[in-house]
């Protein structure tokens, strides 16, 4: 039998860990930097640069930078920030593996609420999508964690996915429904609902700016809670903390990020599911480290898919929900053979 490896000393695999972090910035950097400079007319570096340091509305490059790339790349930027830090909570706080911003019913509450929007009163841009989207993600996981927490054991992570499946069925039927009714709705939907970051302008930036910067702080704060939680919930209760009031400080982050990235990028797949995973297998399971992580790893992935589907089909372009289907899938499927499983 092999012998076991001995752990690092705590100092060791605090060094490793940040230098691994200040790695992972550098490459959220330079993905960011790629964002402004890819696209159907190619900039060089020092083009960017001038454009964005020395704007002038009749210079070509300006236009591009600032009026197209720039928003879509800071909107991929705070969507993946809020992807990444809410599937981890919500894995967390559930200790469900699969659980992403789907379980709780946020994209089945958005999706309506834009639906009502477009069709009852005539929202056509994407920063109009945002004020909707957002409160029907809010009152979709409102609806779901009262429907779990119903009975004497309260929202038990059984009870919010199975809570979650119900509500999200039922909203799902009546944007189906609102759809069939009205063709113009099902034109606007689509783009919206296959997850985008083009179209977007600096209006969606500033509406859901503050909301994720909120709720990227909750979460943050909650990493010690959640290591508790991954013990148990009797052991979690040993330990002094306030079950109760864990989980609706965990709802309030997991709909302040949800409801803003759904609002702002439509729903997106895979991002919130497999960046929690990719963590942990960097870090461990410390959930402190695992959520930092996970909101370096998740905009890192999502402004890189961004800008993977812009050359793929030049001179055209892919949506981003859609490569982040294409390269999620199989790097999910790759985590669990490598795993023989997903745990948490």
């Amino acid at each position: 039998m092999p012998a076991q490896r001995a752990p690092l000393p705590s100092g060791v695999r605090r060094r490793r860990l940040v230098l691994g972090l200040v790695g992972c910035l550098l490459a959220l950097a330079a993905v960011l930097v790629l964002s402004l400079m890819v696209g159907a007319n190619a900039l060089p570096p020092s083009d960017v640069w001038h454009a964005l340091w020395h704007y002038s509305p009749d210079d070509q490059a300006s236009l591009i930078v600032v009026n197209s790339r720039l928003p879509r790349t800071l909107v991929g930027l705070l969507a993946g920030v809020a992807l990444g830090l809410a599937g981890t909570v919500m894995q967390g706080l559930t200790r469900n593996p699969l659980a992403d911003p789907g379980l709780l019913g946020v994209n089945a509450g958005a999706s309506l609420a834009v639906v009502l929007g477009i069709a009852v009163f005539g929202v056509t841009s994407a920063a109009g999508y945002v004020p909707f989207a957002f409160v029907g993600a809010a009152l979709a996981s409102v609806a779901v964690y009262s429907v779990a927490s119903l009975g004497r054991e309260g929202a038990t992570p059984v009870k919010l996915a199975l809570a979650g499946a119900a509500v999200s069925a039922a909203l799902g039927s009546l944007v189906t429904a609102v759809l069939l009714t009205d063709a113009q709705a099902l034109d606007q939907l689509r783009f919206w609902e296959v997850g985008a970051l083009a179209g977007r302008d600096m209006d969606v930036v500033r509406q859901v700016a503050v909301p994720i910067a909120v709720g990227a702080v909750v979460a943050l704060a909650l990493g010690r809670a959640l290591n508790g939680l991954a013990l148990g919930e009797d052991v979690a209760r040993a330990l002094g903390q306030r079950i109760g009031l864990v989980r609706v400080v965990a709802a309030v982050a997991i709909v302040l990020l949800c409801g803003s990235a759904t609002a702002a990028a439509g729903p997106i797949a895979f991002v919130g599911l497999i960046v929690p995973h990719a963590a942990r297998r960097v870090v461990g399971t410390d959930y402190r480290w695992i959520l930092v992580f996970s909101a370096v790893f998740a905009p890192t992935l999502l402004v890189a898919c961004d800008v993977i589907g812009r050359v793929v089909a030049y001179p055209g372009e892919l949506q981003v929900g859609i490569v982040t289907a294409v390269v999620g899938a199989p790097l999910f499927i790759a985590l669990v053979r490598r795993r023989g499983g997903v745990s948490l």
